[in-house]
């Protein structure tokens, strides 16, 4: 069995044009992902979190080929996913899949149940008839539905339902990869825990790699091999779910960990509030990204953008409390 990784993200940017109006100040751009490297093995589970904006979901479309990137590489069991011909593109579809956010959005509301999950068979190609629908009617009772939806549209189901209906059309393929956009973000918090308990099982039945996408810290806990928190655009902190949660590194993944509600009411514990304005993704600050923010800045910070500093074992962190990644970061230039 090979050691390399089946996914392999390296100096990923995505800027997105803005303005170019009359009264305009010139070329600016978003900076919705900015430098942004990770792996992912064979049947791992990388959850990938932050605040809303900060570039998770764009990641993991460009990952998909769903945008093109400014810059960066992707490469899939060692192939440049950027450099594939539409062909080869397609054929490789069929291995790396992606659950929306929206569950609703995503599925066709003038399509039964059943076309919209063979839906992917007919366009690879895949088996005959009976065949398709029997794989369909198999995949519907894993994820824990029955024949008798196969005739009846989206908007009859609950948005769990549907967020079902779509686990099973992602894994229709049989991917290696699947995309999890914050797949229970958009559902009552009594379904949440029922899909990510879903989404455990069938990793574990697959076999899947698991890139999960989340702004919710608390939630990604049981399910992810490791864990990678971005801010404006970045990773910020990167380590296995134990290492991260016993002992958070950077300032801002320990700002999300304290803001985890608790069960008890009659726990108390320290909380650090975040203070300070968010910078704007198009006119990002000089140094460290996270400054206007964090309560242990310091000078460096305000001159130096930090990248990853290897803190322990597959734990690294962007931050100059531990000290300055050479040639990782940018820094400001005197004058």
């Amino acid at each position: 069995m090979s050691d390399a990784p089946l996914l392999s993200v390296r100096d990923l940017v995505k800027h997105f044009p803005v303005g170019g109006g009359f009264l305009s100040r010139g070329h600016q751009v978003v900076h919705a992902v900015d430098g942004v490297s990770f792996d992912l093995a064979e049947g791992e589970v990388l959850s990938l979190v932050g605040e809303s904006g900060c570039g998770k979901s764009t990641t993991g479309r460009l990952i998909l080929r769903l945008l093109s990137p400014t810059s960066g590489t992707v490469r899939f069991d060692g192939e440049d996913v950027f450099a594939l011909s539409s062909a080869r593109m397609k054929a490789l579809r069929r291995e790396m899949q992606i659950i929306f956010q929206d569950p609703y959005a995503s599925l066709n509301p003038r399509m039964r149940i059943g076309a919209i999950l063979e839906e992917p068979l007919k366009v690879h190609h895949i088996g005959t008839a009976d065949q398709r629908r029997q794989r369909v009617v198999d995949l519907l009772k894993q994820v824990g539905m029955g024949p008798e939806v196969l005739d009846r549209y989206p908007h009859e189901f609950s948005g769990g339902q549907r967020q079902r209906i779509s686990i099973a059309r992602a894994l229709m393929l049989e991917p290696r990869l699947v995309v999890a956009d914050e797949p229970v973000s958009s559902l009552d918090v009594s379904i949440q825990a029922q899909v990510i308990n879903l989404v455990q099982d069938l990793k574990k039945a697959y076999g899947l790699a698991i890139l999960f996408i989340a702004h919710d810290l608390n939630m990604v806990r049981h399910l992810s091999d490791r864990v990678a928190v971005m801010y404006l655009g970045r990773i910020v902190e990167l380590a296995p779910v134990a290492a991260l949660y016993r002992e958070p590194k950077h300032p801002y993944t320990r700002a999300l960990l304290e803001a985890v509600p608790v069960p008890d009411p009659a726990a108390r514990r320290e909380r650090h509030l975040l203070k300070g304005e968010l910078p704007s993704p198009v006119d990002l600050p000089v140094g460290c990204r996270f400054q206007s923010r964090c309560p242990e800045v310091m000078d460096a910070c305000r001159r130096v953008d930090p990248g990853l500093i290897r803190i322990g074992p597959g734990h690294e962190a962007a931050c100059l409390l531990y000290g300055e990644a050479p040639g990782d970061g940018r820094t400001a230039q005197p004058g």
